[in-house]
């Protein structure tokens, strides 16, 4: 038996909905019911009947069956009727649903505009303009302000910076390798901010552009396209000029595309200073320096351990190799081997002591180098090898013998006692070999094979591959002990993922504690000044630390090294004698310098075939941009630069040796200011990675990008499947609609507002998407004081006070001068968050939701003066809005500040050159604002009091003003209370000092100064209002306790005006306390 669970009765009883029976039917409806029933054979019968037969006759009726049936008739219709009502009321206490606008999808946007000429204005009604749209907005500008030398420095005409003085940045040279990515474009729209800010404020202003060869990036990306595309050819196939060649034809193609974004984003460069690091003038610079600092000691050459890449082929510094963490046994893929490789063991073997039966066990986390020992350590205290030192130990797979020697550097407890050297591939082994003259014996090729000298069981195999069968020939021999866990760490290049191998090269080197420590006074000093906080022990604790730098790198693209090997004819071989090196700009200059030092000789030059590492010519960055070493007008007057901003990432790869090569070469720091922003992380705080999908394009984020697009880029690159499968997961829960057009504008808005000087930045494109909103706000506000402007339209001479101004005027005026007093201190302190915050308080909540607002009403039903006055502070308000506004958003501010008329014999061409807004004292007027924040907190509180009570229409407010001030104010601006109210708002009334509103109205506190009330209706349940005032009675309380415990807590040093802060909170809290006190009381008194 089915049975109704809903209802839950017992079996056989009625069978109900879960809230009981039905009522019963009325008289009325059962009459209507059974008419309907029987008058229509086709629907529902009455009781004991069917359908009825249509063959059947039909019966005359009487005339008092006809009445009867139309009274019955009658009141059916009116039933119906009433259900209809009923069925209407239902629908509308409905919430409406919002009907989504179809929006036509516009072709793409075609500019008229010839290159280089000033944008033509289309009107502001066509279907392109009607609301913002980026890439119409952002289109045409900045070849314009490129055309008219907008971005240049401007000099006085005795080629002297302007009085004002002068800022210059030096763009971090991006690499040449590719595509840009979103922390370039954070870079750019802070540097950029930076810039415009200073070149407004009257500057001299020159902002640097510029790439980087990236020598090992860029050789092995090209090398890497040379072996895929053209039939596994190798750079060595090409030769080393034609692949340079070819080098340069890639760059030049990928440069474009970088300034071509770089300009997107807005970035107010100087094209015609852009520097690139391979440039003759950038060439010159670092020959000039590497021979200088050659000759006068600091560079040398040494045959030493360096970190050794055999994937590149390359030599790295110890900054280009990341160390990789392990607990313990871990297999882990390593580039050109089918199989993971096990690493994270420590393993144990014996060798035997030469001419006795003993032996001696040591241990080792990479058994292939045992291949390379030349000698055994104990520490000389130790009683169970004290009898052994002296001995050899017999090599098991070479002819070779090995002494025992003693070593208080080695630790009795750790391991066996006994620790195996191979001086020529581990860097604590090479001091042990230099100090006892142990033999340096190398068994790597540079490809990691083993060479001759690991015998002929293994030469020819890879280094991993001979770490499993030199264990399998220890096995044989009886010599192997075994292995176990052991925490450690793996050196990895960070280019190519290779594990690092110490090899023994001869290499160029520069002694560091000599450059070091100049460059560590200038930070402590205060002579160059590091943000965020932090930095600057960072950097220091790294600089006391610092080891000597391998400059060598074994690439062709690149820096070639201007040193020359002179080859006697009875002299050494190649590079086997340091004193034989000529370090010199020309090979003409070393040909002077050889024959100078050895007179009478016969020889050859042959120059060193290495590159120098990449961060030698980008240290040089600074002054060699401004032409340096020659004496030019740039250098002079330019140099030293104003702020480096950077990623902390690269404090030590490039800014520590732009400031000691600075010192060293120009006797100046390079900068002033160091300023590192945060590393910019995927919406899940990972750190942004190819492998992993979320590298986010600048470009993408700017034009809009479908998901299928960003799947299809994830194909184009070096990713393997299982790498695209998981990125093409992530994107699709994170961009599951793709990314709209949110614009350069919205995009350098949004990463400056991230930079809070902080941690690490979680980037959200939802954010974005919030800004090009905050962009169409600007937009449309601006579009509606345009409307407003009269035809013939123009602005007073000076932007001040007239002293007609109203107070809604008074207060916009000051509120605008307060926003441009803390958006140029938070520019001067690096607040750039602040910065944005404060732009967008007084563009969204003071200009457009309140004083445009309120203009509305004065436009429409004011005075021709009051009208008048009303459109000179719109027009004051909004230019000094969009000037402000112009370092962060230089597009959308040009396309709107441009269709402003200009004030009399303002002949300013460009935004971009116009004055920056800054604080007027002349405009502060404390007393119109502390007037108008009651007119708005009152209308807050209406509108707030509106929404609780779902108020719709014919809304009644009273305003109860606590003294005569408040008094005052309410009532002059009972008009503005009521516009910034709300629609809803039908009726306001101001009532005088002592003067109590009607019983039956909910309170709102807006301070200690006033409170408002709105007339709840006929429905007043005075139960539920206690309910609703008793829990906000009781918060206030506690407020007033903690505001009271703060103030007890203000210590005497504490400012006059902190203190005041505080004490008029507690004022406010207190009346908001007595105001809820007051209308409990009042509600308690109707329930009796």
């Amino acid at each position: 038996m089915a049975l109704n669970a809903a209802s839950h009765n017992v079996t056989g009883d009625k069978t109900g909905p879960v809230s009981g029976q039905p009522p019963p039917p009325s008289d009325d409806t059962k009459s209507a019911i059974l008419e309907a029933a029987n008058g229509d054979l086709k629907g529902h019968n009455a009781p004991g009947k069917d359908g009825g037969d249509k063959a059947e006759g039909t019966k005359q009726k009487s005339e008092k069956e006809l009445a009867k049936e139309k009274v019955k008739a009658e009141k059916a219709a009116k039933l119906a009727a009433k259900l209809e009502k009923q069925k209407a009321l239902a629908a509308a206490s409905q919430p409406k649903q919002k009907e989504k606008k179809q929006q036509q999808k516009l072709e793409p946007y075609v500019e008229d505009t010839p290159k280089g000429e000033k944008k033509i204005l289309k009107p502001l009604d066509d279907e392109y303009h009607k609301a913002y749209i980026p890439s119409v907005v952002e289109s045409a500008w900045y070849d314009w302000w490129e055309k008219e030398g907008f971005h240049l420095p401007e000099f006085d005409k005795d080629g002297e910076v302007k009085p004002a003085g002068s800022y210059v940045i030096s763009i971090p040279p991006p690499n040449v390798t590719g595509a840009l990515h979103i922390g370039h474009a954070l870079a750019t729209a802070l540097q950029d901010a930076m810039i415009r800010w200073n070149r407004m404020k009257g500057l001299t202003v020159l902002y640097v552009p510029g790439c980087d060869h990236a020598g090992i990036s860029t050789q092995s990306v090209v090398e890497n396209m040379l072996y895929n595309r053209r039939n596994k050819m190798t750079r060595h196939d090409l030769g080393r000029e034609k692949f340079v060649d070819l080098v340069w034809e890639w760059k030049e193609e990928y440069h474009m595309k970088i300034n071509k974004v770089m300009k997107r984003l807005g970035g107010s460069m100087d094209w015609t200073r852009e520097a690139f690091t391979m440039s003759p003038t950038l060439s010159q610079a670092v020959r000039t320096t590497f021979v200088q600092l050659h000759d006068e000691g600091l560079i040398y050459r040494g045959n030493r351990l360096i970190n050794w890449c055999t994937k590149l082929n390359t030599a790295l510094s110890n900054l280009e190799v990341d160390q990789k963490e392990l607990e313990g046994a871990t297999k882990l893929d390593v580039p050109g081997y089918d199989k993971k490789i096990e690493f994270g063991c420590i393993w144990n073997f014996k060798y035997p002591i030469d001419g006795t039966d003993e032996t001696i066990e040591v241990a080792t986390t990479r058994p292939e180098t045992m291949l390379g020992d030349s000698g055994v350590a104990v520490h000389p205290s130790d009683d169970r090898y004290k009898h052994l030192i002296g001995k050899k130990v017999k090599h098991p797979f070479v002819d070779r013998l090995l002494p025992i020697f003693g070593d208080e550097t080695v630790e009795k407890d750790f391991g066996t006692g006994a620790v195996k050297i191979t001086p020529a591939h581990d860097f604590n082994d090479y001091k042990r070999g230099k100090e006892h003259k142990l033999e340096f014996i190398n068994i790597l090729t540079d490809d990691g094979f083993m060479n001759e000298n690991a015998g002929p069981i293994f030469e020819g195999q890879k280094r991993f591959d001979v770490r499993y069968t030199v264990i399998t020939e220890l096995e044989k021999r009886g010599l192997y002990v075994g292995k176990a866990d052991n925490k450690m760490a793996i050196p990895l290049c960070n280019k190519s993922k290779d594990v690092i191998e110490p090899l023994l090269k001869p290499q160029w080197w520069m002694h560091m504690k000599p450059l070091a420590e100049p460059a560590i006074e200038v930070v402590k000093n205060g002579e160059i000044k590091m943000l965020p906080e932090g930095t600057e022990k960072t950097y220091i604790r790294w600089m006391e630390n610092i080891d000597d730098w391998c400059l060598s790198r074994q690439l062709w693209w690149g820096h070639q090294a201007p040193a020359y090997y002179v080859k006697l004819e009875d002299g050494p071989e190649y590079d086997t004698e340091p004193e034989y090196w000529i370090c010199a700009v020309t090979e003409e200059d070393a040909r002077q310098k050889a024959e100078k030092k050895f007179p009478g000789k016969k020889f050859e030059l042959q120059r060193d075939p290495d590159c120098l590492d990449t961060w030698f010519s980008s240290g040089l960055w600074p002054f060699s941009t401004l032409g340096w070493p020659e004496k030019t007008h740039d250098l002079e007057k330019l140099y030293p630069t104003n702020m480096l901003e950077t990623g902390w990432d690269i404090l030590f790869f490039w800014v520590a040796r732009m400031i000691f090569f600075s010192l060293k070469m120009t006797g100046k720091v390079p900068f002033h200011e160091v300023y590192c922003h945060s590393l910019i992380r995927d919406s899940e705080g990972r750190k942004m990675s190819k492998s992993l999908g979320n590298v986010i394009d600048p470009v993408d984020i700017m034009d809009g990008v479908t998901l299928k697009e960003l799947n299809d880029k994830l194909r184009t690159g070096n990713l393997a499947p299982k790498e695209i499968e998981r990125a093409t997961k992530w994107q699709q829960s994170a961009f599951a609609d793709g990314i709209d057009e949110c614009g350069a504008d919205a995009l350098r808005f949004s990463l400056i507002n991230y930079t809070t000087g902080g941690g690490d930045i979680a980037f959200d494109v939802k954010v974005m998407r919030s800004y090009r909103n905050f962009c169409n706000k600007i937009y449309q506000a601006t579009k509606y004081v345009l409307g407003n402007l009269p035809e013939d339209f123009t602005p007073h001479q000076q932007g001040g006070k007239t002293g007609k101004e109203s107070l809604p005027e008074r207060w916009i005026l000051h509120k605008m001068s307060i926003a441009a007093r803390d958006v140029n201190q938070a520019m001067e302190t690096r607040q750039f968050s602040n910065v944005t915050q404060a732009l967008h308080h007084y563009w969204l909540y003071e200009l457009c939701d309140v004083y445009i607002e309120n203009s509305k009403s004065i436009i429409r039903d004011g005075t021709e003066e009051q009208k008048r006055s009303a459109i000179d502070t719109l027009y004051t308000a909004l230019d000094s809005a969009l000037r402000m506004m112009h370092p962060i958003m230089p597009f959308l501010t040009e396309e709107l500040w441009q269709r402003l008329p200009r004030r009399p014999n303002d002949t300013t061409k460009s935004i971009v050159v116009a004055d920056y807004p800054q604080y007027d004292a002349s405009l502060d007027d404390p007393e119109s604002d502390r007037a108008y924040e009651l007119i708005l907190g009152c209308s807050k509180g209406i509108r707030s009091l509106i929404q609780e009570y779902s108020i719709k229409d014919d809304g009644k407010a009273f305003v109860q003003p606590h003294d005569k001030e408040a008094y005052s104010t309410a009532n002059s601006e009972s008009q503005a209370i009521k516009t910034l109210s709300g629609k809803h708002l039908a009726e306001l009334s101001i009532l005088s000092p002592g003067e109590y509103p009607p019983s039956g109205c909910a309170v709102y506190p807006v301070s200690s100064t006033a409170a408002v009330f709105i007339q709840i209706g006929g429905n007043v349940q005075p139960d539920k209002e206690v309910q609703r005032l008793k829990p906000k009675l009781e918060a206030t309380a506690k407020s007033v306790s903690e505001q009271e415990r703060v103030i007890k807590s203000l210590s005497e040093k504490v400012g006059e005006d902190v203190r005041r802060i505080e004490e008029r909170k507690l004022r406010d809290l207190l009346n908001e306390q007595e105001v809820f006190q007051t209308s409990l009381e009042k509600f308690e008194e109707m329930k009796l």
